[in-house]
Formats: structure tokens, C-alpha cells, sequence
């Protein structure tokens, strides 16, 4: 069907209940919170407890979603992690199980922070295809898990979270459409966002030095391709949808750094106060960054706005979409933002 396009559902988040602030970080790490939030422009994090896995996240993130769409079936579920609940096997399965769903395909997607897009993109690509009429795409990360808690300048910034959306078919020039999703890698920087130890090149021992088994990032280099690749895929995006990017309602990109987002906002011509944010709340928590930001801001959007998603990983590797705003699902659209804010406020 040519006219066949794959259009967003519903969405929905969860968030750790315990608030970490930049104060508390003061008494363990040599930093403050004005160094912090310079920098960074966080001011807290949220973290799992001990208890609570990327899966746990993930199914009470994919649940609110699937409730907001009015559906209590999907297609597949695609789950896009960096911190699954282990290294073999995949988490979806298991969450697709928990969500009552039996034996639908799920499956697992690994580019780090820009796994949401990545699995949108998979998402997508099964609507249009006809192979799927609706899918479930989660983005969850406990980067707590993996991050060394005395590292400052890996500590400060990450934080726990899931975001999810379902994804339907619909027909040309319904709101809520997805544009193309625009992807690419570099994988000549891939130790520029690292886990060295824990994989097959370099499997855990009892000699794996302790800096090898946590996060490690090359921050500098890092800023520098995260603003270049964003820029230009979310350029490419806005041209394959024909927008210009005054036509632009909103950008909506992966929230590792204040500064990057600023930056990305004024190189494609989007104002500061149209640069969605909620990493000051948040921190940055990776794959889920960009869906629990969707469902952070979705009292701000009206119906038909036009949206455009980028991110930048580890691989490295990036990606960006375009949106138009679907407004009202089959819930009460006051209802739902009330939820998923107090979801992620609580």
C-alpha cells in the first residue's frame, strides 16, 4: 500500500522513585553542584534501586503505552538497551511475557543512546512493510548498573529510566506520522563510548582491571561528533520530510548535555525555548532519553506540531526522525498527560 504510514499510538515512561540531586553528589565525588550543572545543566538523576532491573522499567513504561494507545495487543516488541537484564538472553522476550503478550517476536537493539531510533526505525519499516500493524518500541537503561559510582565525570550524568510508544499503521496525512528514519555508524570511534570488559574480545576475570568493567566516555570527542551527527541527520530528515526547518515546531533530541542541545537547536534553526529538556530532572538515561522526554513534554505539544528526533551513541552511531504530533489518543488526553507526569514526577 503506498499510501500506508507508520503513526504514533501512544507512549508512555517510567522513572526510579529515588531523586538523586547534585548536593547529595557533592558529598562523594569531588565536584559541586554549580560545576555540574555548568557543564551538564543536570541538577538530578534518578536511580533504581538494587531491586529493579532495565526489564522492570521497561514493561511499566511499555504498559502505560499500550494504554494510552487502546490496545492490549501488539505485533512485536522492540526493546533497545545498553544494560539488558542479561548478557544472554535478550530482555524483550521476557518483557513481551510480562505484558501478557505470549509469543509475539520481541527482540533486542544495542547502539547505545541512539537505540531508540534505531528500533523506531525497525518499528517502523515492519508498519510500512505490512508485516506488523502495530509494534511496541522500548527504550530502557539502568546505566547505574555499569557506570562506576566514583567516576565523576561518568556519575554526575546518568540516570535510570524506560520510555516506550507504540507504533500503528495508519494512511497518509494522519498526525502522529513518522518521517524516515535517517541512521548512521562510525564504528572507527567505537572506543570513544566504551564497556571495555564483559564481551567476547574481552571477557570479565578475576584479574579484569576495575576501570575496564565500567563507562567510560571521551568526553571532548564525544560533544564534538554528538553536535556534527545530530545536526546533519536531523538535517536530512527535515529534507526528506520537505520541511523547512522554520516549519519545525520542536526538537526533540537525546538528553546527554545541555550545551550539545543547545548547539544542535541554532545549527538547524530551532530556538532555545523550542529545544525540548528534561535532562536537568533526569540526567541522561540513554535509549529511554528521547521517549521519556516525549511523554515528559506531551502537555506542550498541540495537535500536528511538527517534531524532529535525533540522537547520537556509542559505535558511535546516530540517527533522526521527523514527527507530527497525533495530540488525543483513545484516552482522555488530560487523563493521560496527568499520568505519565505524575509517573515521572513522582
Amino acid at each position: 500500500m503506498t499510501d500506508r504510514v507508520a503513526v504514533l499510538a501512544g507512549y508512555g515512561a517510567d522513572a526510579p522513585d529515588r531523586v538523586v540531586t547534585n548536593l547529595e553528589l557533592e558529598s562523594t565525588l569531588d565536584t559541586t553542584d554549580a560545576w555540574i550543572t555548568s557543564r551538564t545543566g543536570i541538577r538530578e538523576r534518578r536511580w533504581a534501586d538494587p531491586g529493579t532491573s532495565t526489564g522492570d522499567m521497561a514493561v511499566r513504561a511499555g504498559r502505560m503505552a499500550m494504554r494510552r494507545a487502546g490496545v492490549t495487543r501488539v505485533d512485536r516488541v522492540v526493546l533497545a538497551t545498553s544494560t539488558p537484564d542479561h548478557s544472554c538472553p535478550a530482555t524483550a522476550p521476557w518483557v513481551a511475557h510480562q505484558l501478557g503478550l505470549g509469543t509475539v517476536p520481541a527482540y533486542d537493539v544495542a547502539a547505545v543512546c541512539s537505540g531508540f531510533l534505531y528500533a523506531l526505525a525497525g518499528a517502523r519499516e515492519a508498519v510500512l512493510a505490512g508485516t506488523s500493524d502495530t509494534v511496541l518500541v522500548i527504550g530502557a537503561d539502568r546505566f547505574t548498573s555499569i557506570v562506576d559510582p566514583g567516576d565523576r565525570g561518568t556519575a554526575v550524568i546518568f540516570g535510570d529510566g524506560a520510555g516506550a510508544v507504540v507504533i500503528r499503521a495508519g494512511a497518509s496525512g494522519e498526525v502522529g506520522t513518522l518521517g524516515d528514519v535517517v541512521l548512521g555508524s562510525d564504528g572507527s570511534q567505537s572506543d570513544h563510548i566504551m564497556v571495555r570488559a564483559g564481551g567476547a574480545r574481552q571477557p570479565l576475570t578475576s584479574s579484569t582491571p576495575q576501570r575496564d568493567r565500567h563507562f567510560a566516555m571521551r568526553g571532548p570527542e564525544v560533544f564534538t561528533a554528538a553536535v556534527s551527527r545530530m545536526t546533519d541527520a536531523a538535517a536530512t530528515a527535515l529534507d526528506r520530510s520537505g520541511w523547512a526547518t522554520g516549519d519545525c515546531d520542536w526538537l526533540v533530541a537525546h538528553q546527554a548535555n545541555w550545551r550539545i542541545l543547545a548547539a544542535v537547536g541554532r545549527a538547524i534553526g530551532i530556538h532555545e525555548d523550542r529545544v525540548v529538556c528534561d535532562l536537568d530532572r533526569f540526567g541522561n538515561t540513554s535509549a529511554a532519553s528521547i521517549p521519556m522526554a516525549l511523554a515528559h513534554h506531551a502537555a506542550g505539544f498541540r495537535t500536528g506540531d511538527r517534531l524532529v528526533l535525533a540522537a547520537f551513541g556509542g559505535g558511535t552511531t546516530w540517527g533522526a526522525t521527523t514527527l507530527t504530533w497525533p495530540g488525543r489518543t483513545s484516552r482522555s488526553a488530560t487523563t493521560g498527560r496527568t499520568e505519565v507526569l505524575s509517573e515521572l514526577t513522582r
